[in-house]
């Protein structure tokens, strides 16, 4: 038995951007909803308290019920009792009169872990001895690598000032 990849065509950029009425616009139906929840975003933004801006965010849309996301408990409590006035809010809007309420969910945001720098240090005695390799060397590409990594090296003054 062979297993054999299915060649696709190129397919225009019209037939990924049509309607979706027609079985075919993927695409275009994706974009469609990605602009309608862009622009629900922004108008529950314009609205919400300016200490809740940040924290609530539109996460999509299904079977009517649009998905708000928050960073924390405490602004979901505070979704719950806002939800009526929020759904009137939206359904200003003549895109969202279909809304008929909201999905809520906490997804917290971790904050970036740097990771921790890693100071190394070179002893003067191994830059003596990487210096000597250096002269030794005759390839001029490694001669110069060899000396800069020596140049690392600590002196007695810059270690006295660390201490």
């Amino acid at each position: 038995m062979s297993i054999k990849a299915k060649r696709f065509r190129a397919q225009p950029m019209t037939a990924l951007l049509e309607d979706g009425s027609r079985g075919s616009g993927e695409l275009g139906s994706l974009m469609r909803m990605a602009r309608l929840i862009e622009h629900a975003q922004r108008h529950l933004r314009e609205h919400l308290p300016e200490e809740v801006r940040e924290h609530v965010f539109v996460g999509g849309y299904r079977q009517g019920k649009l998905t708000l996301i928050t960073d924390r408990a405490v602004w979901l409590t505070w979704l719950r009792y806002e939800q009526p006035r929020l759904l009137a809010l939206l359904k200003q809007l003549p895109e969202f009169t279909a809304v008929m309420g909201f999905t809520l969910k906490v997804r917290p945001v971790s904050p970036l872990k740097i990771p921790p720098r890693q100071t190394r240090s070179l002893s003067s005695r191994a830059a003596d001895e990487i210096s000597s390799c250096a002269a030794d060397t005759d390839d001029p590409a490694l001669k110069r690598s060899l000396e800069r990594l020596a140049a690392h090296a600590e002196t007695d003054a810059e270690k006295n000032d660390q201490t």
